[in-house]
């Protein structure tokens, strides 16, 4: 954990490989001290050459199951469009971007993502979630208080004075400090008020957040389960109870040798399964336990990992076929507390993927949260989903009403005033449509649907100048965006005169 991130320089894995959907080669090296990435197209096209380079100052990632770098850009942080993966010891795309044909450099570092990496994670500013005023965090690696809470005492006193023990709190609270960062779901949502990087050691981490499974799922389901909720499944779990953690097999503060790894494991296992008699008869020959009651299954969600099934089964089956029996409902993990919000955005999540029973449950759960406010509750996030829902269902007034909401509540909430730009612009009202666009687009260069649509109306008002300066912009966050670049070439050449229609 210690390693978890640091200066790039310091944890760089050199790199050269070419992208084949994409035609892209990525190169990563040390020059003068500092890490680079450096990318290039060579075509006959002109509009598809690329060329250009990054200088990287932070990596992500221990370097045991991957490890990516972070650049920025005029103070907004990016991930790089590629990661080394540690089990086939190579590099290519970053995860979900294996088959892009464009180069994704605009993937947002946001202090949720640095949590579990880093340590003094700081605050995004207003408008941008991956916009800081410094450096995105204070310290590479993860900290002592990450687990143990403020140490202010215990350092002032020479190691002496208090500090939290997790071991000695009640299991929901002992348990939330591995959880917080070793907990996924298949949809997590901050409560009102909350968010993961809101937490501290000694909280109920599902007094912040909600996490979210299908009914019915078990085991992977093809996607990278967190270990939590395939324990929670395990019979070792059910039947021991509050007894059985994180910390009962694993040793937060070293991990064994490969050298040291099976036995080191199979003691943990024998702490239980202790009968002389089975130990003795159980497949003498094979010490290693995990290797058969927690294989490693492939992952679809991320590219190249396997994950240790922690189901802990007597006999493990494949589960192939896991994803076709999980219902389309959803639930918290274990069954815990939630309310119609945290459901209604949950069912939002999964709506985005086109899912019409998740969207109907989401406009259900919102409305009904919606309709429980006290005329004070201030929630920029509940209207604008609710008001993305609205408008997938053809209910363009209602969303209106919700975007407008949203921006009541928080004026920088880029998703909100995006997405009412294009219903005004719709509605013919052009100017709201542009102002709507500028603030966004200004705050955040990152969106980029935003600056293009900018872009497109700049021009059809017949301001080539603004629109080539928008396209500029937008091109300088995003080199490889082809409708921004042959855009912005027809209008240099004057194939596309701005004033025209759109």
């Amino acid at each position: 954990m210690a390693r978890a991130s640091g200066p790039a320089a310091d944890g760089l894995i050199p790199g050269d490989f070419t992208h084949a959907a994409s035609g892209i080669r990525y190169r990563l090296f040390l020059k003068d001290g500092q890490a680079w990435l450096s990318y290039q197209r060579t075509s006959t096209d002109p509009a598809r050459s690329l060329q250009g380079q990054q200088e990287l100052l932070y990596y992500l990632g221990s370097g045991k199951r991957g490890r990516t770098y972070l650049f920025q850009q005029e103070g907004y942080w990016f991930e790089i469009p590629v990661n080394w993966y540690a089990k086939k010891q190579l590099w290519d795309m970053a995860p979900n971007y294996l088959h892009a044909t464009e180069m994704p450099l605009t993937l947002p570092v946001d202090p949720g993502c640095l949590h579990c990496h880093a340590s003094d994670t700081q605050a995004s500013l207003p408008g941008s979630r991956n916009h800081f005023a410094s450096a995105p965090f204070a310290h590479g690696g993860i900290y002592c208080t990450a687990c143990h809470g403020d140490a202010a005492a215990h350092l002032a006193q020479n190691g002496k004075g208090p500090i939290l023990n997790p071991d000695k709190l009640d299991a929901v609270r002992r348990d939330s400090v591995c959880l917080q960062c070793h907990l996924e779901g298949e949809s997590v949502i901050a409560r009102l008020g909350h968010s993961l990087t809101s937490y501290r050691p000694g909280d109920d981490l599902f007094d912040h957040v909600a996490y979210f499974v299908h009914k019915n799922e078990t085991g992977s389901a093809g996607r990278a389960t967190s270990q939590w909720e395939a324990l929670l499944e395990s019979k070792c779990k059910q039947k021991s109870g509050d007894k059985l953690t994180c910390t009962t097999c694993h040793d937060p503060h070293s991990s064994p040798t490969p050298a040291e790894r099976v036995d080191f494991y199979r003691g943990k296992c024998l702490t239980c399964h202790h009968d002389a008699a089975f130990v003795a008869k159980h497949h003498p020959e094979n010490p290693d336990c995990a290797s058969c009651h927690m294989p490693r299954q492939s992952t679809e969600d991320i590219a190249h990992e396997q994950v240790t099934d922690h189901r802990i089964q007597r006999v493990p089956d494949d589960n192939t076929s896991a994803a076709a029996q999980k219902s389309k409902e959803l639930t918290t993990i274990d069954n815990l507390p939630a309310g119609s919000r945290e459901y209604g955005l949950a069912y939002a999540q999964m709506a985005l993927h086109g899912d019409s029973f998740a969207q109907a449950q989401g406009l259900r759960f919102l409305q009904a949260a919606e309709d429980s406010f006290d005329g004070k509750t201030l929630d920029p996030e509940l209207h604008t989903q609710l008001g993305f829902l609205e408008q997938t269902n053809g209910d363009k007034a209602r969303a209106i009403r919700e975007y407008q909401a949203a921006l009541q509540d928080d004026p920088s909430n880029n998703i909100a005033a995006g997405n009412l730009a294009i219903l005004r612009i719709q509605a013919g009202d052009t100017a709201e449509a542009v102002r709507l666009w500028e603030s966004v687009f200004g705050r955040d260069p990152s969106q980029l649907a935003a600056g293009y649509d900018l872009a497109v109306t700049q021009c059809a008002l017949g301001d080539a100048e603004a629109s080539q300066k928008t396209l500029n912009r937008l091109l300088i966050f995003s080199p490889d965006n082809s409708r921004a670049r042959q855009f912005s070439q027809a209008i240099a050449t004057g194939d596309r005169h701005c004033g025209n229609a759109r």
